[in-house]
């Protein structure tokens, strides 16, 4: 913080936020000293507080929750801690200590109304970002869900397996760190990370992280939050969002403020090698209240849990991870910003994290290392401002994202083996738009973008030391899109939405290191260029019943481009996918209960899944179309001050009624007897179920908090459950995996700018099987993915 004549000064502003509300809100300031609770105050009610005096910046005050306007919410803390409220402009106040009554013996003193001290509530009623225009929940027709990003560090910061923890919508493979796919709702393609697009758009700010790419799984850390929004969302995201997206929101440069944070934690995992996490966060002025940067950066090594007996070590699986991000914000006049934004992570993994099914415990049998690494590197220009009332923002930005991966590849009885294969990817992207939104909800969004993504796929096979290239795939897609949103209110509780994109797409592929007879026919089959235009409709509903309770029905469209795919030797074509949902759901917020219901079909044409072909390598195909069921249910109540006790669960349904011919050409040779009908019925009907996704998912938890002594005591557990579920598609797969519980707490005892921290990760030592994965190739071992076993860490936190 800065200081002025002695004392201390408290500027809360949320940059590129609407303009302060006057009328009430949901306000949730938690226990601190009374600098801590007008900052948070000031960023959820987008105000500026100023406190110019150093004592009582550091006066105690305790919690304040409740719905009420952001002046009441000063009035009350101010009486709590022995301070007047003065004005100074539209959107300022200034706390200064109250001066001491003189003593009046004889006159008893007229005691002043003072503002009710507010029942609890539930949080703050949240801006869906996402939405690109501003909408707050309580004008959002759909399935949206936001976790903070102090929730998301509770314990030491993690990647994206944080999230799938919070969410029961959420789901990930588990290959290791930088290697995983993510869905949500129930669309899931496959196990691999092949040339098809994503099914998740992931989002940092308003630009992509990747396209064809896994899961980067960039550490959560100095976030605001991460906003997840159920897919498709085609209209607004464009391709690569049948299932959802996942956007994480970044915590806002301060231009007036010198702060900073820092981390340190120690963890001991039963039966493996101890971990230690480290991150720091530094926000800088530079000049004035107009340049300032934002810093933060972070390490953390992961210790192993698996042994390789063959090879003679023990805890093979450790992984590091480097990771920064760096923010310079620049204030151009008026009401113009342009920010720079540099995001770099490096992994790099000793081993996979796979076990063998019916081995030791957290044993693998492989005679060689299947180690991997990942690195990630993005930049940003954002500009943003406003015309006439109209919000406008660009941003533009590059990306390179390498991922090299290696797998045992042993037959049975055979020579050791090894698979490596390699995926560049290279993305340059720009996305402009324009929108105005009222009060009400009503406004209107309009925007243009353009994407290029290349991405190169090269394997080789042979001995650990000597291999030779297989065939590869480098696969091309140039976007230029316009798309467009509106809302209006054709009748007071009713507001209708409507949208619509149109993506002209130029795709061209070909094939790397064929190694077939006749090369030069090979090569004539092996490249491919087709340009298509694709148009998708968006509309919605939302009804106000009560002030409580919304009610909404959605209809929304997603696809994804199609490439070429590699099998054996040969290279070949494969389709554009695309979705239809539609969903209707309902959300109840009261100051002690809120409620989350919805239900969706979709249906899912021309499915593409990266699956493994008769040689044991990755393929991709379009294997039918299919249709999912969904159905989600989320609870929360405050049974007590401080307590809020959560519950979530998911449903989901999904198969493959239509399977195409290269479904059925799976099927064949899955089956004992390829001639024989009743084998081939079993086979397909195994192929048909949608992989990866749980039939359900449930989790329950609670976080507590009240102020103890001189401090603030935070307790977070939780307990998650993941039903069973098929692995994919292909002669080798289609395992069961899945029907575990997964378990955590956290224990937090702050003083000032200090805390400690106490996590239990894994509570019940379960082993589980998250994935039912190492390797693709047939080596005569069935394969798990265990949880990490127990795991206790030790944190330090320290803010200035």
């Amino acid at each position: 913080m800065k200081r002025i004549a002695g004392g201390m000064v408290a500027v809360a502003v949320l940059a590129m936020m609407p303009a302060a509300r006057a009328d009430a809100q949901a306000l949730d300031l938690p226990a601190g000293t009374l600098g801590q609770q007008v900052t948070t105050l000031g960023r959820q009610a987008r105000i500026s507080i100023v406190v110019p005096d150093a004592t009582l910046w550091k006066r105690r005050v305790p919690a304040l929750r409740g719905s009420m306007t952001p002046e009441a919410a000063l009035a009350e803390i101010a009486r709590r801690a022995g301070a007047r409220v003065e004005r100074i402009g539209a959107v300022g106040w200034r706390l200064t200590p109250a001066p001491k009554p003189e003593p009046r013996p004889r006159v008893r003193p007229v005691a002043r109304p003072t503002p009710p001290v507010p029942t609890p509530t539930t949080p703050t009623d949240i801006v869906v970002t996402a939405s690109k225009r501003d909408t707050t929940r309580d004008h959002f027709a759909g399935q949206f869900a936001s976790v903070s990003g102090e929730e998301l560090e509770r314990g030491g910061a993690g990647g994206t397996d944080r999230l799938v923890q919070r969410l029961t919508s959420v789901t990930s493979t588990y290959l290791g760190a930088g290697r995983n796919k993510l869905f949500i709702r129930g669309i899931a393609d496959s196990s691999f990370t092949g040339p098809t697009q994503a099914t998740v758009g992931q989002y940092y700010g308003d630009l992509r992280l990747s396209y064809n790419a896994p899961d980067p799984d960039l550490r959560l850390t100095d976030l605001a939050a991460v906003e997840v929004l159920e897919g498709p969302q085609g209209t607004l995201y464009g391709a690569g969002s049948l299932g959802g997206l996942i956007r994480l929101v970044p915590n806002a440069v301060d231009l007036n403020a010198l702060t900073g944070t820092a981390t340190l934690g120690t963890s001991a995992t039963t039966h493996g090698r101890p971990s230690y996490d480290l991150q720091g966060v530094v926000n800088l002025p530079i000049l004035g209240d107009r340049v300032a940067l934002r810093v933060v950066g972070g390490h953390s090594v992961e210790g192993g849990y698996i042994d390789k007996p063959l090879l003679g070590r023990r805890d093979v699986n450790r992984t590091e991870i480097d990771s920064g991000r760096a923010t310079l914000h620049v204030e151009l006049g008026g009401a113009w910003s342009a920010e720079l934004i540099g995001i770099g992570q490096r992994i790099r993994g000793a081993d996979s994290q796979y076990a063998d099914r019916f081995g030791e415990p957290l044993t693998r049998s492989a005679p060689v290392v299947e180690g991997f690494s990942a690195d990630y590197a993005q930049g940003q220009v954002v500009v943003s401002g406003e015309v006439a009332g109209i919000k406008i923002r660009s941003t533009t930005g590059i990306t390179a994202h390498d991922l090299v991966e290696r797998y045992d590849a042993t037959p049975p009885g055979g020579p050791d083996r090894l698979f490596e294969q390699s995926n560049r990817t290279r993305m340059q992207a720009n996305e402009t738009r324009a929108w105005q939104t009222a009060r009400d909800g009503s406004g209107w969004l309009a925007g243009i973008s353009y994407i290029h993504n290349r991405s190169r796929l090269l394997r080789l096979i042979g001995t650990p030391d000597q291999r030779t290239p297989t065939t590869g795939v480098d696969n091309g897609v140039t976007e230029w899109t316009v798309y467009g949103e509106g809302s209006l209110r054709p009748v007071r509780p009713l507001l209708a939405t409507v949208g619509l994109r149109a993506t002209r797409s130029m795709l061209s592929g070909r094939a790397v290191d064929v190694l077939a007879i006749n090369r030069t026919a090979a090569l004539a089959e092996a490249e491919a260029e087709r340009a298509q235009t694709i148009v998708l409709p968006a509309a919605s509903l939302l009804f106000d019943a009560s002030p409580r309770l919304k009610l909404f029905a959605r209809y929304q469209e997603g696809f994804r481009p199609g490439g070429l795919a590699i099998e054996g030797e040969s290279v070949r074509q494969f389709r554009n996918d695309r979705v239809r949902t539609i969903e209707a759901g309902a959300r109840y917020t009261a100051p002690l209960f809120d409620l989350r219901l919805t239900g969706a079909r979709a249906a899912w044409r021309n499915i593409q899944a990266d699956f493994i072909d008769g040689s044991g390598l990755p393929s991709t195909a379009n294997i039918g179309n299919g249709d999912l069921w969904t159905v989600e249910a989320a609870a929360g109540v405050r049974p007590i001050e401080g307590l809020r006790v959560e519950g979530a669960l998911s449903l989901n349904d999904g198969r493959i009624d239509e399977p195409s011919t290269s479904l059925i050409a799976l099927a064949d040779r899955t089956s004992s007897e390829p001639g024989a009908q009743s084998a081939r019925a079993v086979a397909l009907a195994r192929l048909a179920q949608i992989p990866n996704i749980a039939g359900i998912t449930t989790r329950l938890g609670a976080i507590y908090q009240a102020p103890v002594g001189r401090g603030d005591l935070t307790i977070d557990g939780w307990a998650r459950y993941i039903g069973s579920s098929r692995l994919g598609v292909g002669p080798v797969l289609g395992q069961r995996q899945g029907s575990y519980m997964d378990t955590e707490a956290t224990a937090r005892f702050a003083i000032g700018g200090v805390g400690i921290s106490a996590t239990v990760s894994n509570i019940l030592d379960t082993r589980g099987n998250r994935f039912a994965l190492g390797t693709p190739f047939t080596t005569g071992r069935d394969q798990v993915t265990p949880l990490r076993p127990r795991t206790f860490r030790i944190g330090i936190d320290a803010a200035f």
